[in-house]
Order: structure tokens, then sequence, then C-alpha cells
């Protein structure tokens, strides 16, 4: 999320159908005049306002005169502001057009919670619809066998991604394996040392770049456990994976803590944990209503203390 005043608005996350008429403006910014692209950049900042305001209203907010707003509508193919605007309502009511807008220290809390949920959702759908099923499918597979095998699941990650780590362990632990999750450089290297063939390890990055983690990633394929990453695809760690879920997203990680990074990296955590237990079945049924009906009996003894 970028957190700097005056910022220009992002292009908005790439994604499937009527999301391409909202990037086909932002690329459409950078070719036009100054004044029709202060057009641009308004409907940019927030869609649904220009599809309802009126055409002096636009040219008020965007400091131009009406002809310009309509040939703004022009210069991107369409005949007029109507037509531009009956397309664009569509997509709005279609439900997609999120755009990750800047942050401005003016920005009032409610327009501050408008602006992070939009850049959320629109990550989600990009995540959504950029996720290989197959890799998901591969990664599933890999985790049920390791666990069916008795065998263990490693979580690896540093920082903001070691929080995530300790998230999936916990629900993976809840499945009835041996998970664990190590933040620790020093530990990382230690346990994978240790790790065998049919062990599954997962390592969690936002940039992929991390020097100890991809020292902790060559130390788990050379005892030929297999190598989930969760990361940015075509990042180094993801190169050296054996399986990769892409969490591919705008946000500045060098210049800023992560915010929605980690919030895909969750998601696609979940994702996992999901797909492992359906195929685990009635099996992980037992289990779970053996920790519910444990966890009764304590919370009851602890009532009577």
């Amino acid at each position: 999320m970028v957190l700097a005043s005056g910022m220009p608005v992002p292009v908005p996350v790439a994604g499937a159908g009527p999301v391409n008429l909202i990037e086909r403006v932002a690329a459409s910014v950078r070719a036009c005049s100054p004044a029709e692209a202060r057009v641009g950049r308004l409907l940019l900042e927030d869609p649904r306002r220009f599809a309802t305001l009126p055409i002096a209203e636009l040219a008020r907010l965007a400091e131009v005169s009406k002809p310009t707003v309509v040939r703004f509508c022009r210069h991107i193919g369409y005949k007029g502001l109507a037509d531009f605007r009956l397309k664009l309502a569509g997509v709005i009511n279609e439900g997609v057009p999120y755009v990750h807008r800047a942050v401005t220290q003016g920005d009032t809390p409610a327009e501050l919670m408008l602006k992070v949920i939009d850049n959320s959702v629109s990550a989600l759908l990009h995540l959504r619809n950029q996720t290989s099923a197959p890799q998901v499918t591969r990664a599933a597979a890999a985790m049920v066998e390791s666990i069916q095998g008795g065998r263990r699941i490693e979580f690896y990650g540093v920082g903001n991604s070691g929080v995530v780590a300790q998230d999936a362990q916990h629900k993976f632990f809840r499945l009835g394996c041996h998970a664990i999750a190590y933040s620790d450089a020093h530990m990382q290297v230690m346990a994978a040392s240790l790790l065998q063939p049919g062990d599954c390890a997962v390592f969690i990055s936002n940039s992929g770049r991390m020097r100890d983690l991809l020292e902790t990633m060559d130390a788990v394929r050379r005892r030929r456990a297999t190598t989930i990453a969760i990361t940015a695809s075509g990042s180094p760690l993801a190169e050296r994976a054996d399986i990769v879920l892409a969490a591919d997203h705008r946000e500045d990680f060098d210049r800023y803590s992560p915010m929605v990074s980690r919030m895909l990296h969750l998601m696609l955590i979940d994702v996992l944990v999901t797909a492992v237990a359906v195929q685990l079945g009635p099996e992980l049924a037992n289990r779970l209503s053996l920790i519910k009906r444990n966890l009764r009996v304590k919370y009851a003894a602890e009532e009577a203390d």
C-alpha cells in the first residue's frame, strides 16, 4: 500500500473480464494530453463516482472543460461520455472494478477505510484469477502424503512472513500432522538439515530473495524433501521451489510494511489447509471431534475451579 502524499494513482491490478476497461483507461492516461490525463486519473480514483456525476461536476473536479471530458472518452475508444458511462456502469455492476488508490495525508478515516478495503478486494480478486489450480493441487497432494505417512510439514518465514508461518502451523497442527514453524534463521537451517524425503517444507516470503531463506531452501533440497514456496512469481525462492503458489501484487515491499502480501499469504494457507482437510475426509473429522471434546472437558474443569 502506498503511503506517500501526492503520488499518482497506480495502475490497477490485472485481472480477467470487465477489469480490462479500467486497465485500458490506466494505460491510456500515459498517452493523453495533460488535461485529458486529469480526467483519467479522476476516473481511476473512484469509478463509481465518475459513473454518476454530471459532466459539469466531472470537469470541475478534473479542472478541465466539459469538451475535454468528452475528448478523453473518445481518446480511449468510445463515442462520448454517455457511451463510455454505459460500459463503465456494466463493469461496476459486476462488482470487480476495485482500484488500488494511493493513500494521502489528508484522507479522512472513512476515506482510508474505503481505500484499504478496496485495495484488499482488488488483490484478492487478482489472486483468485491468477492462482494456478494445478500448483495448489500438487501442493495439497504433497502435504496429504506427508500427513498420511507420518512425516513432517515445516513452515519457514521471517518477520511478517514468520507470523503467517505461525498461523499455518496452528491450522495444520489441528489436522493431526507434525507441523512446526520457524522464524529464526539459525533454527531454520538446523531444522532443514534434519528433514527427510516425504517431508514438506513451506517457504513464505514477500520478496522471495532473502539470503537466509534461500540458503535454507538449498539445505532442504539437498535433503530431498518437497519444497513449496508462497512468494512472488519469478523470485529466486520461486525458481528454487518444487511447487510455487504465486502471490503477486503491486505493494512496494522495499519501502513499506507489507499489508496486502500478508493477507494473500494467509489466504493461500487457508486454501491449502482446506484442500488438505477435504482429502483427509472422515479421518480428520474424528480428530477434530476428539480435540473439541477434550477442550470442552478442560473448560468445564476450569469453570468448576
